[in-house]
């Protein structure tokens, strides 16, 4: 069970605060069931009501700072995905992207990035599709790992390139 005032990231909505766990007055709605009532972080100006009975399934805690900080230092060590058809790029993206999981959004980072420099080199463009799950990957990792850090979402890029940046001087 989760707690007011605690960070959870939620589906595709990224990072949240359980603002309430309540019943909700609404018409259609069984009045006995309890919700968590989200506000993303990110974007406070929606709500999200998750039903307390099924929010395993589609909720988790934040990392720590500690996993954060392992994690970070662990991303040159995952590995790209492996896409073996281009047709199915979007689908092995929005999998990644379904698992709530900071290591698959690394790793769609990680997989796009280095299409898009092959594409450059090649003379083409990066794609629609990759363009898109490279800004939600991007999105939902920044948006946890800074609030894991403690930093501004705006900083965890610099944050993550002057770390290797400090590795590879030392």
């Amino acid at each position: 069970m989760f707690s007011i005032g605690q960070y959870v990231v939620c589906g595709n909505k990224g990072v949240c605060t359980v603002e309430q766990i309540t019943t909700l007055d609404i018409s259609g709605v069984d009045k006995a069931k309890m919700y968590y009532i989200l506000k993303p972080v990110y974007a406070a100006s929606s709500t999200v009501y998750v039903p307390v009975d099924s929010a395993m399934t589609s909720m988790r805690p934040i990392l720590t700072t500690q996993e954060a900080s392992k994690l970070v230092e662990d991303i040159p060590n995952i590995p790209l995905l492996e896409i073996a058809n281009e047709k199915f790029a979007e689908q092995n993206y929005k999998e990644c992207m379904k698992s709530n999981d900071c290591e698959k959004w690394v790793q769609i980072i990680k997989t796009i990035y280095d299409r898009k420099q092959k594409r450059l080199q090649a003379g083409r463009k990066e794609t629609a599709v990759d363009s898109k799950y490279f800004k939600l990957a991007e999105e939902h990792l920044y948006g946890e790992l800074a609030i894991a850090l403690n930093i501004e979402r705006s900083q965890v890029c610099s944050y993550i390139a002057n770390l290797f940046e400090e590795k590879s001087v030392n």
